[in-house]
């Protein structure tokens, strides 16, 4: 099982469960790689290991496994993740030394319910939106799935950006937080220790601290979560409509758990191509 989706609370303790998850492990985990994906690096059963063409892939991957991972030289440091090899090939963003931090970008998310527009936040995250448009320039996020919907009073989120579709996969590089420091309060907490991520929000997910990568979450209703997720823009009302209409599927249901609030969505949800508008505002 994937350590991205956290143990289904026990309807015995609901409180005490709902809290863990909307607070330490939701949306964590998310760039723990697979066996399925390591694989990918290694030779096929024909490959004779004598061969010339074997010994240089066996000399490449004992290279990558003993030099230290690249980190670009901007103020970004996108940094090789070599034991989280990407889900699709990619290289490490640019990472000029003046990264651009005034501005939004607009990207559509052409899935197969409907448009969802983004507008990008430069000043808000400029690393994050540097390499989100690195990746839809890529072609990273065309023809993947969303693997996760959410549907607690206190966690109602999409989340996308995996091409493996499992919740484990990346880009196969990570960068750091920039992190939100004027959410209001979360009504819903009485420690003070939540935020609102507010209907309407893009934000990254991650696997912990400075973990970033290529998922990332659409929040369709007000949410409380820590403020340890980097917001980087916000959905566009055609978009709000067309994660309303995803919502509403409900989660996928289960052998174990026949009416559950947290897995794949009930309507499978894929995007079909990120589009960025190449005109500035």
């Amino acid at each position: 099982m994937s350590s991205e989706l956290p143990p289904r609370p026990r309807v015995a303790a609901p409180r005490r469960a709902l809290t863990r998850l909307a607070g330490v492990t939701v949306l964590a985990g998310a760039l723990v790689v697979g066996a399925s994906a390591a694989a990918v690096a290694a030779p096929g059963p024909s490959a004779d290991a004598s061969s010339p063409s074997a010994t240089a892939s066996a000399a490449q991957r004992i290279d990558a496994a003993t030099r230290p991972p690249r980190t670009t030289h901007g103020p970004c440091a996108y940094t090789e993740t070599p034991d989280e090899p990407a889900a699709r090939p990619v290289p490490l963003p640019p990472d000029p030394r003046r990264t651009p931090s005034r501005g939004t970008v607009r990207v559509t998310l052409a899935t197969n319910h409907g448009p969802i527009g983004l507008t990008l936040d430069r000043a808000a995250a400029p690393c994050t939106v540097q390499s989100f448009l690195h990746l839809v320039g890529k072609r990273f996020y065309d023809r993947t799935s969303c693997h996760r919907l959410t549907a607690y009073p206190t966690l109602s989120v999409l989340q996308c950006g995996d091409p493996s579709g499992t919740g484990e996969g990346g880009p196969g590089y990570r960068y750091r937080d920039e992190l939100p420091t004027d959410l209001p309060p979360a009504p819903t907490d009485p420690t003070g220790e939540r935020r609102v991520y507010a209907r309407g929000v893009l934000a990254m997910a991650n696997a912990g601290p400075d973990t970033n990568g290529s998922q990332f979450f659409l929040v369709y209703a007000n949410s409380a979560l820590r403020p340890n997720y980097t917001i980087f823009g916000e959905v566009d009302a055609a978009g709000l409509a067309t994660l309303d209409r995803i919502a509403a599927g409900g989660v996928a249901p289960t052998a174990e758990d026949p009416a559950p609030v947290d897995g794949a969505p009930a309507l499978p949800v894929t995007i079909r191509k990120a589009v960025r508008a190449h005109h500035h505002h």
